[in-house]
């Protein structure tokens, strides 16, 4: 996952407690490798390597596709699962921050959901074009993790991949789980506490990947249509909803309204919390 990932878990049980870590630590590791493009084995690299032929999928990543597709019609076409190829053209990786906007617009005629053939469960990816599963993978992994625990015991758990976080019951001394939004000015420090006691939280921002260019700040998140950062967005969106893919998507999609997120989440009648 590329991130701290943790689950806690209120019990007296060393055995629950340990089953529980074992199924995280063993699905996070399953859902890397299948949907990262670094993973050479990965569904990712096999559909890339079809060279524009139809290739079929498996249920869950036609599950996955379809939420992709959904994402990029509800943000008309501004979050797109072919836009990865961007870090060809920005790298916010630590230590490797850089721009080559001479890119863009030859990165742009790689990019387009609505030029890849999707008919369920059938792929026809054309040549050159890239899907990229990095902006739900995550959030995923969460909701999978967490409604395993679910089935599997009363006691409190809460998943925590990455600061993309979903819990299934609250510990009963304090009725919540406390949870931190991390400043955007002093990392580790928290700029508000939040008390969960169901369902997840996820946070879209830029306060740990950007980058200046003409004394200009942009963030990470990457408006397909023009392959360029969202201007004006805010540094911090975190979201609650019932699934994390749910809270996921609505930070996602809020950050990609850029100085109209707060206005799209209130429409929307989100619950979320906003650092400018």
């Amino acid at each position: 996952m590329g991130s701290p990932c943790e689950v806690l878990c209120e019990t007296d049980d060393p055995r629950l407690a340990k089953r529980l870590g074992n199924f995280a630590r063993g699905e996070a590791r399953r859902v890397d490798l299948k949907y990262s493009r670094y993973q050479p084995g990965s569904v990712v690299n096999a559909m890339h390597a079809s060279h524009g032929k139809r290739y079929r999928v498996d249920d869950e990543t036609a599950r996955l596709l379809d939420f992709g597709a959904a994402l990029w019609r509800l943000s008309n076409k501004a979050f797109d699962l072919t836009s990865g190829v961007l870090r060809y053209a920005w790298s916010f990786d630590q230590g490797k921050v850089r721009a080559d906007i001479s890119r863009i617009p030859e990165l742009l005629k790689r990019i387009g959901w609505d030029r890849v053939g999707w008919q369920p469960a059938d792929i026809i990816l054309p040549e050159g074009m890239e899907i990229d599963f990095g902006g739900i993978a995550m959030d995923y992994a969460v909701d999978r993790v967490a409604d395993w625990a679910g089935s599997q015991t009363k006691c409190p758990v809460l998943i925590n991949f990455g600061g993309d976080l979903r819990c299934v019951g609250a510990p009963p001394a304090s009725g919540a789980w406390q949870v931190g939004i991390e400043s955007i000015e002093n990392f580790g420090k928290a700029a508000k506490r939040i008390e969960l006691s169901s369902g997840a939280l996820a946070t879209s921002g830029d306060a740990r990947r950007h980058i200046e260019i003409d004394g200009k700040r942009y963030g990470h998140i990457f408006d397909a249509r023009t392959g360029w950062p969202v201007e004006n967005a805010p540094r911090s969106i975190t979201v609650a909803a019932p699934t994390c893919s749910q809270a996921g998507s609505y930070s996602t999609l809020a950050m990609l309204q850029g100085v109209g997120a707060e206005a799209f989440l209130d429409a929307e009648d989100a619950r979320y919390w906003c650092l400018r």
